[in-house]
């Protein structure tokens, strides 16, 4: 029989995400609707709900659910949004952003976690998973309403901000000059990305999106 984590679901609510000001009662439904054990390995579905980073593949991980739940959050997402989420492992981001917008195509690179994805949405409407670059975003699609990205990066890409239309909205931790995660949103307006500091948010890093090394006379 398998085992019933609706408990710690709850938990996860009401210990991890309320009290890090996650107020947006759709959000907290999404979190609640979503079964996270689905997406880990079977063997790690106890801890599936911890208040950490959650390893799914060799150097990859589920964001810690309040760091995605008030990254969601920032999004404000809608039915009228086209949503893009990079570097989804294995689905659980899409899953849940899948409960508040009206599409969303989930990107990953790694061949085994595109089949993982796969199989875990099976049954959730609106998600679309594809693989490739995840620092290219999915310009097939765009423009995106909102763009998630699910996992550190030393910079976001001009090539994801461009898949943003007039208005739109991405979220991403950005480790700073310091090495310090941050919690970062940004929006297009008047043509022109500009972006706010939401947080301090220790994740870990996506693959494909090292800063290359700069030429020095």
């Amino acid at each position: 029989m398998a085992a019933d984590y609706t408990a710690a679901r709850v938990n996860m609510i009401e210990g991890q995400i309320r009290p890090n000001k996650v107020t947006d009662p759709f959000v907290v439904e999404a979190f609640l609707a979503i079964p996270r054990e689905r997406f880990v390995p079977e063997a790690l579905a106890g801890v599936a709900y911890v208040d950490e980073d959650v390893p799914v593949a060799p150097g990859r991980y589920l964001l810690e659910p309040m760091v995605l739940a008030r990254l969601v959050q920032e999004l404000s997402l809608t039915r009228a949004d086209k949503v893009l989420a990079v570097g989804v492992a294995t689905g659980y981001s899409a899953a849940i952003m899948a409960e508040l917008a009206g599409s969303v195509v989930a990107l990953e690179s790694d061949p085994a976690l595109v089949e993982a994805a796969r199989k875990a949405l099976s049954g959730v409407a609106g998600v679309t998973v594809v693989q490739g670059d995840l620092a290219a975003g999915h310009a097939a699609k765009a423009p995106y309403g909102a763009i998630l990205v699910d996992g550190s990066v030393p910079e976001v890409p001009a090539s994801l901000l461009d898949q943003l239309p007039e208005g739109g909205r991405l979220a991403a931790v950005v480790i700073n000059a310091a090495g310090l995660g941050e919690a970062r949103y940004y929006r297009k307006v008047g043509g022109v990305v500009s972006h706010r500091i939401l947080f301090d948010a220790a994740v870990q890093p996506l693959p494909g999106f090292e800063r290359r090394a700069e030429f020095v006379f």
